[in-house]
C-alpha cells in the first residue's frame, strides 16, 4: 500500500491560559485538510461493511469497512501538555490527581480538547489498585512508584486482598462514565490495567527495576509463592476490566511491560497463563469488549501474546510493522507503531515515519499509535502535527 499526502503541511500557532494548552491555525490555513490516499499492497483481513454509528476504533478493530486508521497515544494526557502542567502546580501529588473524580475527568479530556483523538483514555496508573489489595504504595516525582513493603515470602501474600472495584476506586467508574457522556461516542473511551506479572514485579521488586533479580529470586526459588501472588492479581484485574466496560469504557488495554523480561518458556508460566485467564474471563461476561494487550520489547513473543486471545495487539517500536502483521496473521488487529522519540524530529519526517507504518499495517484492522507512550518534553505542536496527518490518510 502507497500513501501519498496531496495538501501541504498543517501550520499550528501554540497558544497556553492558566486552564489549558491550544492550537491554532495560522492565517492563511483555516481550511486545511489533510488527505493522505493510500493504495492497498499487504494481505489482511477483507473489511466488513460498517453497519453501525460506534466510534472509529471500535469499527475497525472488529474488521469493518473504514476510510482510515483510528489513531490514539499512549500517554497523550499527560506531562507534556502546558495544561496538564498547570494542573500538577495546583495538585502536585500524582495521587490526588488521579484519585480524584473531576480531576481525572478534566486530565482524560485535555488531549481530546485539543487533538480530537479516536481513543480518549482514562487518566490512571496501573498501580492504583493496590491500596485495595491491601499493598501500601506511592508514586514519587523523579522516582516513581515505590512499594512500601515489597513482598518476598508466602506470608505476606496472604495479606493480599481481592480487589473490589466497587468499594476500592469508585472514582475511576465515575470518571468513565462522565468521559463517555462527554466524549458522546464521538471516539471511543478506553480503559486500563496491568497485567498480573507487571503488577507482581513492581510489588516484589519494591518499585521499578533494571534488572529484575528479586521476582526471578522469588519466580526460580519459591514458585508457588510468585503462582498465588499472580492469582490473586488475575481474578482481580479480570474483574477491574469488568468493572471499567461496566461503567463506560470501550475498549481496555491490558499493559505487561514487564513480561518480556521472562524467558519465552518463563512467559508462558508465569504470564500467559494468567492472560488467557483474564481474556477468558472477560468474554464471558462481557464478549464484544475490545482487549488489547501491549507488552514492550515484545518482538520475541508475539505469537505468544495473540494467543492470549486479545483482538488486539500492540507492538512497540523494536518490531517492523509489516513483519508483525505476518507473524501475528490477519485475524487479529495491531495497534502501533510509530517511535515516540519521531515526535521530537520535523513535521516531514513525522510525516513520513506515519505513512510508512500505515503502509506497513495495510488498511483495516490497524490502530496508528506509538510504540509506547510520549515521552516527557515533547513538543505539543509536534503531537498535533502527529494528529492532524493521521486523521487525513484515507485508504
Amino acid at each position: 500500500m502507497s500513501c501519498i499526502h496531496n495538501s501541504p503541511l498543517p501550520c499550528f500557532s501554540a497558544s497556553s491560559s492558566s486552564s489549558s494548552s491550544s492550537f491554532s491555525r495560522r492565517n492563511g490555513c483555516a481550511s486545511f485538510k489533510p488527505r493522505i490516499h493510500c493504495s492497498l499492497g499487504g494481505t489482511v483481513a477483507e473489511p466488513k461493511p460498517t453497519t453501525s454509528v460506534e466510534p472509529l476504533l471500535l469499527n475497525a478493530v472488529r474488521g469493518e469497512d473504514v476510510e482510515r486508521p483510528p489513531v490514539w497515544l499512549m500517554r497523550q494526557a499527560g506531562r507534556y501538555m502546558k495544561s496538564y502542567q498547570i494542573i500538577c502546580e495546583k495538585y502536585p501529588s500524582f495521587r490526588q490527581r488521579s484519585e480524584n473524580t473531576d480531576l481525572v475527568v478534566e486530565i482524560s479530556l485535555q488531549p481530546w480538547k485539543v487533538f480530537k483523538p479516536d481513543g480518549v483514555i482514562l487518566f490512571s496508573d496501573i498501580l492504583t489498585p493496590l491500596s485495595g489489595m491491601n499493598i501500601p504504595f506511592d508514586i514519587v516525582k523523579g522516582k516513581g512508584p515505590i512499594i512500601a513493603n515489597p513482598i518476598s515470602e508466602a506470608a505476606q501474600v496472604d495479606q493480599v486482598r481481592e480487589f473490589i472495584p466497587e468499594e476500592n476506586v469508585p472514582y475511576v467508574g465515575e470518571a468513565l462514565t462522565i468521559l463517555r457522556k462527554e466524549v458522546d461516542n464521538k471516539a471511543a473511551v478506553l480503559g486500563f490495567v496491568g497485567a498480573p506479572f507487571t503488577l507482581a514485579s513492581y510489588v516484589v521488586e519494591g518499585g521499578s527495576s533494571k534488572h529484575f533479580s528479586k521476582i526471578k529470586r522469588l519466580a526460580f526459588s519459591q514458585p508457588k509463592v510468585l503462582h498465588a501472588l499472580l492469582q490473586k492479581f488475575t481474578s482481580s484485574m479480570a474483574r477491574y476490566v469488568q468493572y471499567q466496560a461496566d461503567r463506560g469504557a470501550q475498549a481496555v488495554q491490558i499493559f505487561d511491560s514487564w513480561a518480556t523480561e521472562l524467558s519465552p518458556v518463563d512467559f508462558e508460566e508465569f504470564s500467559l497463563p494468567y492472560l488467557k485467564q483474564i481474556v477468558e474471563s472477560v468474554k464471558k461476561t462481557h464478549p464484544d469488549l475490545p482487549l488489547i494487550l501491549y507488552a514492550s520489547g515484545s518482538g520475541g513473543l508475539l505469537e505468544r501474546l495473540a494467543s492470549t486471545g486479545v483482538d488486539v495487539v500492540s507492538l512497540d517500536w523494536t518490531v517492523d510493522m509489516a513483519e508483525g502483521r505476518r507473524r501475528l496473521g490477519a485475524d487479529i488487529a495491531v495497534q502501533g507503531n510509530v517511535d515516540p522519540g519521531v515526535l521530537f524530529g520535523s513535521k516531514e519526517f513525522i510525516t513520513k515515519r506515519i505513512n510508512d507504518t500505515v503502509k506497513k499495517a495495510g488498511k483495516g484492522k490497524h490502530i496508528l499509535n506509538l510504540g509506547h507512550g510520549i515521552v516527557v518534553g515533547t513538543p505539543e505542536e509536534n503531537v498535533a502535527h502527529f494528529f492532524e496527518v493521521a486523521k487525513g490518510i484515507r485508504y
